[in-house]
């Protein structure tokens, strides 16, 4: 497969499912609720929206998110104007997927953190789902819309042992972040990026 084709078939793919499960899950689901992945209780849909950086982090109010989508959104315009110059010098096709897979899903992300503020309704556990494109207008303006998180796999649940400093006797649970495909198509192309370094050695 040519490069360039690389780079569309990752880009569509990455966009088309990240968007279209986003899409789903604000206009099905209330905020907060969830569902298991055919009935497992270790693979679920449970719908959260990121107002900030990875793990629900924020800063700054309405400037610091205005920011962060500005500096989201110049990160995607230098990653494709790279991924433009590995598709000219016609670069290993492992570096130009992971470049691939790093745009798209930055890419699946700053949509959100654009438009969706201004296409959706307000998602909160009381009001119902949102709506697309809502007669009143959106929940907020341009460049402050909140990412949204759906993927959810707690894997092991436990209980601390009592002989663990601080900690003992508590619960706890692997794995707790709540992502989306953008964010798993990001660590793809780490991954992936990784692996080219590593092959070069």
């Amino acid at each position: 497969m040519n490069r360039k084709a690389i780079v569309f078939l990752v880009l569509l793919t990455v966009l088309l499912l990240d968007q279209g499960l986003k899409f789903w899950v604000k206009t099905h689901l209330h905020y907060g609720e969830e569902f298991g992945i055919l009935g497992s209780r270790y693979a679920l849909i449970h719908f959260v929206e990121n107002n900030g950086m990875a793990f629900g982090l924020s800063f700054g109010g309405r400037t610091g998110k205005l920011l962060l989508s500005l500096f989201r959104f110049g990160a995607v315009i230098l990653l494709a104007y790279y991924l433009w110059q590995l598709l000219r010098q016609r670069a290993s096709r492992l570096l130009v997927a992971a470049f691939a897979f790093i745009e798209a899903g930055a890419l699946g992300n700053i949509i959100d953190s654009i438009f969706y503020g201004v296409l959706f309704s307000e998602s909160a556990p009381h009001t119902g789902v949102a709506r697309f494109l809502p007669p009143g207008g959106g929940y907020e303006s341009l460049f402050h819309g909140r990412v949204v998180d759906m993927l959810y796999l707690p894997l092991v649940y436990g209980v601390y042992p009592d002989w663990v400093p601080f900690v003992g006797g508590n619960s706890f649970l692997f794995f707790r972040p709540i992502f989306n495909v953008a964010d798993v198509s990001i660590t793809v192309g780490v991954i992936l990026l990784l692996a080219y370094y590593y092959l070069r050695r």
